[in-house]
């Protein structure tokens, strides 16, 4: 089974100075910083997923800027991502983006054009997604919303219309047809259907808010119709778990950002090891953070005292991954600024000290850990953030694919422009 990671413009900067915060002088975002499968030795996914209104934007969509736009359709999607040979590439339209709408803003056509001018592998038809489920319709015990009879219609009717677009302009990438779909029955109908318009990739959609147990529930009903040669992308689900049973039913790729974003989304598993996840040590940068910054201009905080509980937290932290500094010292300068930081009153001293104790990040074989070690494990800013994602989605692929951790290799040299 496949794994694609979709792409939001998530890139690292590898010489980005941890000491004094800062990126080298005349930084350039995207040009000079790194993505995932540039960082890791190996790839951490197999493929990534572009979305139409992520790089052209609508409503909150767009994460492009306007020279980042153009400069991905001058030099199409393997360039501009640095791709790795054999890496895959599918396109989509970005229904969550317009979901609000009545009917898709963009066109068949449009898309087309998007996913010809990338050079994507496959290609996903334009839908309009369903925001509900409820199994007691098969049942007819419950009515079907209109709307959502509307949307799986004009799915449907768009997804016939891209195959037929598809086939009279000879396009280079393979047709995936999207199924929207609201029960186990419904779902089944929208397979079967773009099964009889000539579709051999399918791409289920809408099912990120369903229990696992109605994921599967919706598959074993689409084995009852699914042609063998057919096989299914689930569009935004991760869940490792169920892995073997999703490809039982003839689920051959997925996506996910859910192991990405939950490095700086979620309230504690926020750095994954292959047993169990930890909650990140969280030091806010005082500076930047608007809830401190308003407190302080409030009078309420002091911003020498601030800043002081700051830089002794940092120091306590990274004194004792070097072995200088002791636990005791490390919790307690962590709560000092933690009762400063947080207003709802937390006191995560407890799981501080599990995983301090533990110490996963120098035991990790990844390439974010061997490099940049203590600093993934901090909850601050983008840069370390963003590469504890990055390790998070190396651990969820070894879940993956069902692979041991290669033995750790020899931490490198840090170079020395990232902390001069």
């Amino acid at each position: 089974m496949d794994f694609y990671f979709p792409d939001s413009q998530d890139q690292v900067d590898p010489c980005f100075d941890f000491v004094n915060d800062e990126h080298r002088p005349f930084h350039v975002r995207q040009r000079d910083d790194r993505y995932a499968h540039e960082i890791h030795d190996e790839p951490p996914y197999d493929g990534i997923l572009i979305s139409k209104t992520m790089v052209d934007g609508y409503g909150t969509g767009g994460r492009y800027t306007a020279a980042q736009r153009h400069r991905l359709y001058r030099l199409g999607v393997r360039e501009f991502f640095r791709l790795p040979a054999g890496m895959k590439v599918i396109g989509d339209c970005g229904a969550f983006s317009y979901v609000a709408e009545e009917e898709p803003p963009v066109t068949v056509s449009e898309v087309i054009d998007f996913y010809e001018t990338l050079g994507v592998d496959e290609g996903i038809s334009v839908d309009h997604a369903i925001l509900g489920y409820n199994e007691a319709c098969d049942r007819n015990d419950e009515p079907t919303p209109e709307d959502w009879i509307d949307r799986q219609a004009i799915t449907l009717e768009r997804a016939a219309d891209f195959f037929a677009e598809h086939r009279e302009r000879n396009c280079s990438f393979t047709p995936m047809g999207a199924a929207q779909g609201w029960s186990p029955c419904s779902y089944a109908d929208s397979v079967q259907h773009l099964q009889e318009l000539g579709y051999r990739r399918i791409a289920l959609g809408g099912m990120v808010p369903l229990k696992s147990i109605e994921i599967i529930a919706c598959l074993a009903k689409i084995d009852e119709i699914r042609d063998p040669e057919v096989s299914l992308h689930l569009l935004g689900i991760s869940r490792p778990e169920h892995y073997a049973t999703f490809h039982k039913h003839g689920v051959r790729s997925l996506d996910s950002t859910s192991p990405f974003r939950q490095a700086f989304k979620d309230d504690k598993d926020n750095y994954y090891t292959s047993s169990r996840n930890f909650v990140a040590l969280r030091i806010p940068p005082s500076d930047s953070n608007a809830r401190l910054q308003g407190r302080i201009r409030a009078g309420k905080l002091d911003q020498a005292t601030v800043r002081a509980a700051e830089d002794e937290a940092l120091r306590a932290v990274r004194a004792y991954d070097a072995g200088t500094g002791s636990l005791l010292e490390a919790v307690d300068a962590l709560r000092a600024y933690e009762i400063l930081h947080d207003t709802k009153g937390r006191d995560r001293s407890a799981t501080y000290r599990d995983f301090l104790e533990v110490k996963p990040w120098a035991k990790c074989p990844c390439a974010i850990c061997r490099e940049w070690g203590v600093e993934v494990a901090m909850f601050r800013g983008t840069e370390r953030n963003k590469r504890r994602g990055m390790h998070n989605l190396w651990v969820f692929n070894q879940k993956l694919q069902g692979q041991k951790p290669a033995r750790r290799h020899p931490k490198p040299k840090r170079r020395q422009r990232e902390s001069a």
